[in-house]
């Protein structure tokens, strides 16, 4: 059921793009547009506009692009109804009612109301009598008993089907338990619990939903831990374990950790601003979703290798987010839970304090891979470091960390000075040589990224391309070219749709908007008209464009049909174009 325009053109006037885009990313204006780095995309450069007028976003790098509902569905992850019920929250308006599709509606709050029941049913069969060594489990961790209720911790027997069994008595079907991920299916068909014999943890989203859960086994067998699958409700890479907690502290600064029993030590400690991944390593999305509470984080991983080289990681992942990044080392443990098991909650507090920018932890990093009285060895130090040193942007900054380096290895300031200009300037010939390929690719690829949308006659799309431009810009221009163009006078058919659609909204009397069409066009199609759109368009003689790309259009056209009667074997082609100059000046 589609949901009504007036409401949804309500919804993107009151919905400012530049508002709700500067929520994910960090822009800055430059002329009539906003710049900043693709949230979609890995990008060192800023190519990612945002357009206050028109109300679109576009990305020259990914091609990604839209309005801002679209924008909304791929930083949240959300579908199209959830991401307009997402904006109508957030300025206060109440989607219509009879706008929503109400099976979808339904299976969303089955799924819910599946795993708040299995969470219930977890957390009461942890407490039952016979599962004693469990709570002594949960105990020998440390946790309290205040803790392990404020996480809603439990445990699913170790059974082919007892969570199944358990929540079809409360009326869910198979069908249900397989959409939430509490059961799988094998080869054979047979269907039984996903969770057996494992400690359980609910993963809460920010609404304070259960959308998913983490399973840990009790001795060292494997997998250790057990997570649920993606699902209509959970996107692993969209979520953050204990952000429902955590975006309610008083703190300056996030903690980032790498398990589920990581956090749950440091909220009991009273660290209350810590979260995890989900079994997986950070993604953009979570490092964005940080970033709208805090402007700090502070990573703690484990100490081991594996750690440390996920730390480095995510160093990269949450300076794009543009985060303040500090790196936590714990001494004489592998993780926190330990440490603040040895030495007390004030202990780590101090090496809070005590933490490093992640630039002192990454030229750390580095000197440890060599045996600086060696000569050849700092040498090979010294040129990582530069290399290291050459990717700070702020000059202070780089100043202050070319002295620490140079100090490191026993070489004068202006020495390495030197080494880093060197590695500054292979930087950014490297940067160079892949912005002018990215150029050059763009210009020789007249197609849309999206190879789905193929143009088959790429001149005629071209101008195809500029008429819907013109019509956007100048919508009066729509009305008169109704009666002179057809969508099926278009060769390009993603074109076509878009100019069909042009000509709905206009007989309908709503404004020929992108926000008429989210919800229409699929994202590649979006992304399309988003590119067309960010393209300049004069302000005069606008009319005259017109008339010449219909004049291309024309010229296109008729050459197909003359190369298609030359191929098929029919009448001579000057024939056939002698018909078609008449049919066109009325038979004469």
């Amino acid at each position: 059921m589609p949901i009504d325009h007036a409401f949804l053109d309500e919804l993107t006037a009151r919905s400012d793009i530049v508002d709700v885009v500067s929520r994910y990313v960090s822009l800055k204006r430059q002329g009539a547009n906003y710049f900043g780095l693709c949230p979609f995309h890995n990008e060192k450069s800023p190519s990612f506009s945002v357009s206050p007028d028109k109300q679109i976003y576009h990305c020259f790098g990914c091609g990604a692009g839209g309005g801002v509902i679209n924008f909304v569905m791929r930083a949240e992850g959300l579908e199209f109804r959830d991401a307009v019920q997402f904006l109508a929250d957030r300025c206060g308006l109440k989607v219509p009612q009879d706008t929503i599709d109400p099976r979808t509606a339904r299976r969303r709050e089955r799924l819910l109301a599946l795993m708040k029941d299995a969470a219930r049913f977890y957390y009461d069969t942890l407490w039952r009598p016979e599962y004693t060594p469990v709570q002594r489990y949960f105990a020998g961790r440390g946790l309290s008993r205040k803790t392990m209720n404020r996480f809603g911790l439990g445990y699913a027997p170790d059974s082919f089907h007892a969570t199944m069994d358990a929540m079809q008595k409360k009326g869910y079907t198979k069908d249900e338990l397989l959409d939430a991920g509490l059961v799988v299916k094998n080869e054979k068909g047979a269907i039984y619990d996903k969770f057996r014999g494992r400690v359980m943890f609910p993963i809460i989203d920010v609404r304070g939903q259960v959308i998913a859960f983490g399973g840990r086994v009790m001795d060292d067998s494997k997998p250790k831990y057990l997570n649920s699958p993606d699902t209509r409700i959970f996107h692993k890479g969209r979520n953050l374990f204990a952000l429902n907690l955590a975006k309610k502290t008083q703190n300056d600064y996030f903690i980032l950790a790498e398990g589920y029993m990581d956090v749950i030590a440091l909220h009991q400690a009273g660290f209350d601003s810590a979260v995890a991944s989900l079994g997986t390593a950070l993604t953009d999305e979570q490092a964005r979703m940080i970033a709208r509470y805090t402007k700090k984080i502070i990573i703690s991983y484990d100490a081991d290798g594996a750690g440390q080289a996920a730390a480095q990681r995510a160093i990269d992942i949450l300076k794009r987010a543009d985060l303040q990044v500090n790196v936590l080392r714990i001494p004489g443990a592998k993780d926190p839970d330990e440490f603040i098991k040895a030495k007390g909650a004030e202990a780590f507090r101090r090496l809070i304090e005590q933490s490093e920018g992640h630039n002192a932890y990454r030229l750390e990093q580095i000197a440890a891979k060599f045996d600086l009285t060696e000569d050849d060895q700092r040498i090979e130090f010294l040129k990582q470091a530069a290399w290291m040193l050459a990717a700070i942007p702020r000059e202070i900054e780089r100043e202050v960390y070319m002295g620490r380096v140079a100090k490191m290895a026993g070489v004068t300031t202006d020495a390495l000075r030197i080494e880093v200009k060197r590695a500054i300037g292979q930087r950014n010939k490297r940067e160079r040589t892949a912005e002018h390929r990215a150029i050059r690719a763009a210009v020789q690829n007249a197609q849309p990224k999206d190879r789905a949308l193929h143009y088959p006659d790429i001149r005629a799309g071209r101008a195809e391309e500029g008429i819907l431009g013109l019509i956007f810009t100048d919508p009066s221009l729509l009305a008169p070219l109704a009666q002179r163009l057809r969508p099926e006078d278009f060769s390009a058919p993603v074109l076509a749709k878009i100019y069909a659609r042009a000509l709905e909204l206009e007989q309908q009397g709503a404004p020929v908007s992108v926000s008429g069409y989210e919800g229409y066009l699929d994202d590649g199609e979006l992304a399309l008209l988003s590119e067309i759109l960010s393209r300049p368009q004069g302000s005069e003689r606008r009319q005259k464009a017109l008339d010449d790309y219909i004049k291309i259009m024309d010229e296109r056209r008729t050459q197909r049909q003359l190369e298609q009667a030359a191929t098929s074997g029919g009448e001579d082609p000057m024939i056939t174009y002698s018909k078609m100059k008449a049919d066109k000046m009325g038979g004469k």
